[in-house]
Order: C-alpha cells, then structure tokens, then sequence
C-alpha cells in the first residue's frame, strides 16, 4: 500500500501545482486538466491492480509527444500564412508586365507589339507564320526564310516584323497597320520535305493576379485569359 499513497502524494503535488497554471484560453484539453483526469482516474483505480509507474510515464510521454506536434502545426501554418502572403506580394508585381506562355493567341494593344517563340527540331529552309483575326480569318502570310534547329524569336507591331533581332523586308497588307486586337498565330515549317506544324508560346500582358485558397497562383493575361503561374515560360 506504501506504492499506492507514494503515487498519491506526487499526483497530490502535480495538482496543487497545476492549480496556479493559467487557465487556458481555448476549449482544448491543457495540461492542468490531463493531469486531473489522469489524477482521477488513479485514485479510482484498483488498489489490487494499480497502474504501474511504466504505463503512468508513458501516458505523459504521450501527452507531452501531442503538444509538441500541436506546437509544430502552429508554427507550420504560421510560416504557412507568411509564405503565401509573401508569394501574392511579389506576383502583384507582375501586373502591367509582360509574360509568354505557350499558346497561339495573344491580345496586341495600341502601340505595343506582340512576341513569340518557337523551338525548331530540326533546321527547315521555309519557316513561315501565319496571322489570323478574331473572326478566323487569314490576315497575314509572313515568310522566315531559313531557320535553323533550336529557338526561333519574331516580334510583330501589326505591321512590320522582326525575327532573332532582325527586322525582315516585309511589311502588313494594311498600309497602316493592323489595329489593336486578338490574333491567332500559326507557325509552320518544311521539315525533311513535309510541312510540320510548330508549337508556338506568345506573350501577353498580366492584368491581374489571383491567389487561389491551395496557394497557386493564377495570371488573368490579355486576349488569353487565366494561366497558371507554373504554364510561363519567360517573365519579360
């Protein structure tokens, strides 16, 4: 019986201790109060059976593991909370800027020009692109020439085009230009003899920035629509 108030007079003491801990400010069980139940819960034990000092430890033990793992969710969300807040600080950034995405349409605005690219498996003497309006039809037919393997950059105004720096000797059917507006590019190559049809990626502008409740971020383009953060290729 010596064991059994042994026991008592440390649970005693834990008690009478926890009595001046601060109470807690949530619904959640606290220390103070795991240690009354577990108070509790000895004193009505079996004095025939009572639970041994290993099981008594290990109960603590186990209560003391789930603060710690509370403690951390705490700090995960905290540095969690901090992240994102950080990540739309810098994506807000980006409005007003220009971005390219792969795709074949992309908005040209008043005085702007539109940039795209495209990476050639092989080098083709005919690499040619081809401008279609809003309503599908064919606009423009612009000759490239001889491209060779790898990334090919043009940049068009709406009436004149320059490819890989250089400005080509052609110039829009429209004497004075294309007007502002949504356009679809094609780019096709002669590849081995056989047109082959090339992915295109245009830029376009980012007129705003959404941050989605998974933390992804969204870029709401001109003349696009929403594109993912991961989908851009270059930030211009």
């Amino acid at each position: 019986m010596t064991g059994i108030s042994t026991t008592g007079n440390v649970l005693d003491h834990l008690t009478s201790t926890s009595k001046y801990a601060e109470e807690p400010k949530t619904n959640e069980l606290g220390r103070a109060e795991f240690l009354n139940l577990l108070m509790v819960k000895m004193q009505n034990q079996d004095p025939l059976n009572p639970q041994d000092d290993t099981a008594f430890i290990a109960e603590l033990a186990q209560f003391s593991e789930l603060e710690e793992i509370e403690k951390l969710n705490k700090n995960f969300s905290g540095f969690s909370a901090s992240m994102m807040s950080n990540q739309a600080l810098q994506a807000s950034s980006l409005v007003g800027r220009k971005v390219t995405v792969p795709g074949d349409e992309s908005y040209l605005a008043m005085n702007d020009v539109i940039s795209g690219s495209v990476t050639l498996p092989a080098t083709t003497t005919d690499l040619q692109v081809d401008i279609y309006g809003e309503n599908g039809s064919l606009l423009e037919s612009v000759p490239l020439g001889l491209q060779t393997r790898g990334d090919v950059v043009f940049r068009w105004d709406g009436k004149f085009m320059e490819v890989n720096g250089e400005l080509l000797d052609w110039q829009s059917g429209e004497e004075n230009g294309r007007a502002p507006g949504k356009y679809r590019f094609e780019v096709t190559a002669s590849i081995d003899g056989e047109p082959t049809r090339i992915e295109t990626a245009l830029s376009a502008n980012v007129n705003s920035v959404t941050l989605g409740a998974d933390g992804k971020l969204t870029l709401n383009l001109a003349g696009i629509g929403p594109v993912a953060m991961s989908d851009v290729k270059q930030f211009n």
